[in-house]
């Protein structure tokens, strides 16, 4: 296992994805499971048997994911939630203030270009009629 820092974001496969957590020292994460929302547990319970790799942060970044995981493992927990509060929200909202899942989006990415093949394969004209919407969507973003 990599050395694991207090505000390291840490990893560990879980399936396809990965799941993450806040080391907080002590051999203790805050991370977020279903059946028990955002808690803290013991580096072991993190990593049910996997290995574990630790992202470190610049030093604002680590102070930062140490002060709000530090708060939230006092506070109330979250509960989980796929959509809003799974385990990247999480660390996102502890590194950088701001809940985001980039696996979620990227999951979702490829269910929709999954949906315009097989849309594209059976019916072109719809095909085109979904590219040119996406480009739109995509152009006003900028």
């Amino acid at each position: 296992m990599t050395e694991v820092l207090p505000g390291d974001v840490v990893l560990r496969r879980k399936g396809l994805v990965m799941h993450k957590g806040i080391a907080l020292g002590d051999g203790r994460v805050l991370h977020n499971t279903p059946f028990r929302g955002e808690h803290v547990s013991s580096m072991e319970d993190f990593r049910r048997g996997r290995a574990v790799r630790a992202r470190r942060l610049g030093e604002t970044q680590r102070a930062r994911a140490l002060h709000h995981a530090r708060g939230t493992a006092h506070a109330s927990s979250r509960r989980y939630n796929l959509f809003r509060n799974n385990c990247e929200h999480t660390v996102s909202r502890a590194t950088t203030g701001k809940p985001r899942s980039p696996q979620l989006v990227a999951v979702a990415a490829g269910v929709v270009a999954g949906a315009a093949v097989l849309v594209a394969i059976r019916h072109p004209v719809a095909a085109a009629a979904i590219g040119y919407g996406l480009w739109r969507r995509l152009r006003k973003r900028r």
